[in-house]
């Protein structure tokens, strides 16, 4: 008997996720100024290129202090904790309530966008469900706990293209690629793998395989064009690769061994919902949860008022087709002439074998479940409410300074150049100096570069860079430096 063939034995195949570049910059901004600033050779410039990076950071950071204090104001409304009673210390009628909800969303919204956040499509979606990592269990929502108008108030007034499904209902945002890997022995997935190969051989053998796979074969992946499973180049996208505990190979060594396991993840995550009014009093609580490194095919995890995971229906006819099937492949095979009582053995040692297979494995992945759900609550979850808001004001203002900077100093270092040719050599810069990629905004930090009024533009749509001293004299001294100098002509 060929064990190999029998549970599968066969080449490792590389699985790559093709990804579309975003626009977030994955670098900190006192990185960049300090290998920006050990390119200058020039001492005198290399002090005022940290000057001016200071005074761009205090001036955006001017330009948005509005914004984030309205938003902040108005969502001490609306937080799950204290926003009812503040509500009723304002009181504030029913209607003014809705009004101020959807103009903290626009705010809200606003800001998710500056800061690079993209919300999740149902195509993004339905590939994170068709495939697993180190969640193998079936999650989805309890739509009953979670409110329905809130969202859909907001997208009816200002419509936007390509929402979810669930968009009524919650939404989920994700910013910026990583890979996670898992070196572990696995022993009850590889046991799982293991029965699965020697039940799909025996179903095989007996000529049930196909009615079997018609009946129970998962959904096949969902091809989206955000993630594509593909090698073939191009400029837009990065590749990341997946590797599976099924592409492995199953030789004596990864059977008794540890093998590792990666999966793409998002490394930010936000999600956003409000719950289901109860006992007749409306929630007003607006949700808002932080997420960091999260699988893709574990996404399931960030879901807001999760149901308690169970047998779906597909386990149940899986483990009733099986029962049939091998039952009666053992009729089959005891009615025919001269048959072999070790076939009979074998159907059934297959069949309690497949069983046993089903209930051990949705133990097993119940306490995985547990596990990674904890581990979401105080690993992966930065932060919630007020907390995340200000992580993503801080991160509007980061990535706009780091914009701003790049741009400013390709201005520097290679002359006048147009949009396009600003983009390249800024994607350049950031792959040869920090070995990283991403898609540049180049219209954004333009923008930013004009109302700073340091660069100026000739017939050709060309950008041309004033020199650091001139460019540190049109922003003039920051609040700061004034303090500063204050402080020591105080002291003298």
């Amino acid at each position: 008997m060929d064990v190999n063939r029998m549970i599968g034995k066969k080449t490792p195949k590389r699985e790559v996720v093709r990804v579309v570049k975003e626009s977030v910059i994955p670098i900190s901004k006192n990185r960049i100024v300090e290998e920006l600033e050990d390119l200058i050779e020039n001492e005198a410039d290399r002090s005022e290129f940290a000057k001016l990076c200071k005074r761009v950071e205090y001036v955006i950071r001017a330009w948005y202090m509005i914004h984030f204090e309205n938003m902040m104001d108005l969502y001490l409304l609306f937080d799950p904790v204290h926003g009812a009673s503040k509500i009723k210390e304002k009181k504030l009628s029913p209607e003014k309530v809705d009004e101020l909800e959807q103009k903290f969303l626009s705010y809200l919204f606003q800001v998710m966008r500056k800061s690079n956040f993209a919300i999740v499509t149902d195509e993004e979606f339905e590939m994170a469900q068709s495939g697993n990592y180190l969640l193998n269990l079936p999650i989805v929502v309890d739509e009953s706990k979670v409110d329905s108008t809130l969202l859909s108030k907001y997208f009816e007034n200002n419509p936007c293209g390509n929402l979810p499904a669930f968009s009524d209902k919650y939404l989920i945002f994700r910013r910026a690629i990583g890979i996670d890997t898992t070196t572990e022995f696995f022993y009850m997935a590889k046991l799982d793998l293991i029965i699965s190969r020697l039940w799909s051989w025996l179903l095989k053998k007996i000529k049930f395989e196909g009615i079997f796979r018609l009946i129970c074969s998962p959904k096949s992946p969902t091809r989206s064009a955000t993630f594509k499973r593909t090698e073939e180049p191009d400029e837009e996208y990065m590749t990341v690769e997946r590797i599976r505990l099924e592409s492995i190979d199953m030789s004596l060594g990864t059977l008794l061994g540890k093998v590792e396991i990666q999966e793409p993840t998002f490394d930010r995550m936000i999600v956003v919902y409000r719950k289901a009014s109860t006992n007749g009093e409306k929630d007003r609580g607006i949700y808002i949860k932080h997420f960091k490194n999260i699988p893709m095919a574990d996404m399931e995890l960030v879901l807001p008022e999760k149901k308690s995971p169970s047998l779906t229906p597909m386990d149940w006819v899986q483990f009733l087709v099986s029962v049939v099937v091998g039952l009666g492949a053992l009729f089959t095979s005891m009615e025919t002439p001269g048959s072999d009582m070790w076939v009979a053995i074998a159907i059934i040692s297959a069949l309690v074998g497949y069983c046993a297979k089903i209930y051990f494995s949705f133990q097993q992945n119940m306490e995985t479940y547990q596990n990674l759900i904890t581990q979401s609550m105080y690993d992966k979850q930065l932060d919630s409410g007020k907390g995340t808001l200000l992580h993503l004001c801080d991160d509007v203002i980061q990535q706009e300074v780091k914009e701003v900077i790049l741009s400013y100093f390709v201005l520097l270092q290679h002359g006048g150049a147009t949009k396009s040719e600003l983009d390249d050599r800024c994607e350049e810069l950031i792959k040869e100096k920090f070995g990283l990629e991403c898609n540049f905004d180049e219209e954004d930090a333009i923008q930013k570069l004009d109302k700073l009024g340091i660069v100026t533009r000739d017939e050709m749509d060309r950008r041309t860079c004033l020199s650091l001293k001139k460019a540190n004299e049109i922003i003039g001294p920051t609040t700061e430096e004034l303090v500063l100098k204050a402080k020591k002509r105080s002291q003298s």
